[in-house]
């Protein structure tokens, strides 16, 4: 199978803002974004996207039908979302940082349900698709369709692609704005 996900555009919200589930508007129209990413894409193939303005403006610019499922959407911080990271409990923090898998932010949703959720919509798929999402999600169908281990501290740059086929996991460098086309980054790479 054939897996195309995208990041969806920068959101409007303060640098340092912990944010998941909340439904943010964009910093942009994404119409630029939609037609650098079309060229990149396979045609006539179905889209799905999380129901998230965020994500959703863009996959109504990329497709004619997409299709928004709830299981997509960023995972939930429940009282932690839209509050400063640097304000949040240190404690809290150090216990997520601990175990971050089984962890549960105070009113929240765990990485094991948003994990669960993305492989309930993941095991639905039959077909090459095109999914319009969040870094979440993004790495969930790393560690999932790829086999990657260490999933939880992958990075993906707002508005970018990366395919999975067979197994393998790859960014796809050539759908970045001018700016970052040159500098492709592994979403692996530590150092960024």
């Amino acid at each position: 199978m054939r897996l195309w996900l995208i990041r969806h555009p920068p959101p409007a919200v303060a640098a340092g803002t912990c944010y998941g589930a909340t439904d943010l508007p964009l910093v942009a129209h994404p119409a630029e974004l939609a037609d650098r990413l079309r060229r990149q894409l396979p045609t006539n193939v179905p889209l799905y996207a999380s129901p998230l303005q965020r994500c959703r403006r863009l996959a109504e610019q990329l497709h004619p039908q997409p299709r928004f499922d709830e299981r997509l959407r960023e995972i939930d911080f429940g009282d932690w979302e839209m509050q400063p990271w640097d304000q949040l409990d240190r404690g809290q923090l150090d216990a997520w940082a601990a175990d971050p898998f089984n962890f549960v932010p105070p009113g929240g949703e765990g990485v094991a349900a948003l994990r669960a959720r993305v492989r309930a919509f993941l095991d639905e798929l039959t077909e090459e698709a095109v999914l319009v999402v969040h870094a979440g999600v993004i790495k969930v169908c790393a560690a999932e369709l790829a086999g990657e281990t260490d999933w939880f501290g992958l990075r993906f740059d707002y508005g970018s692609i990366t395919l999975i086929e067979n197994g393998v996991w790859q960014p796809i460098c050539a759908a970045q704005s001018s700016v970052a086309r040159d500098k492709c980054h592994n979403p692996a790479d530590p150092s960024r």
